[in-house]
């Protein structure tokens, strides 16, 4: 029997592994169009301008309601996603708002403030698949003036 070479045995060996992960797939938090009582947006009940500068480059990590998009379920990448939409999620969770106490609130406007204008967030990671997520500079102000008018 003819002996193959290494290189090609451990490139079938790679490509079996690849093609076995994208039967895992770990849960997802789907959009499902609808804002909770207990969501920022309708806590504050935030002008429409705010509330899409939110939707567009926030809530994809930091909400209940992920828009997961065809390459979002590719392995070894989705595992990488959902590990960034878990973190961002446990830090600070639009959808969850209400259920914050008065403190944590004020920190995390302040946070949101401060990310904002280091250009922190969103993630520059995030932005390079999402780049309609990108925030202009009078997207920018806005989002932080009316957060500073909230605080």
């Amino acid at each position: 029997m003819k002996q193959r070479p290494k290189w090609k045995m451990i490139a079938l060996s790679v490509l079996g592994v690849l093609v076995i992960i994208q039967f895992y797939q770990p849960g997802s938090y789907v959009y499902h169009g609808r804002v909770q009582a207990t969501d920022f947006i309708k806590v504050y009940n935030s002008p429409k301008a705010v509330s899409k500068i939110l939707e567009n480059s926030c809530y994809n990590c930091h909400s209940n309601n992920t828009k997961y998009e065809w390459f979002d379920y590719i392995q070894p990448g989705r595992m990488f996603i959902e590990l960034h939409i878990t973190n961002g999620k446990q830090y600070l969770n639009f959808s969850e708002w209400s259920n914050y106490y008065s403190g944590k609130q004020e920190r995390l406007l302040q946070s949101i403030v401060t990310q904002v204008e280091k250009n922190e967030m969103p993630l520059l990671s995030y932005l390079w698949l999402h780049p309609e997520a990108r925030l202009t500079k009078d997207e920018k102000q806005a989002l932080i003036n009316w957060i500073k008018d909230k605080k």
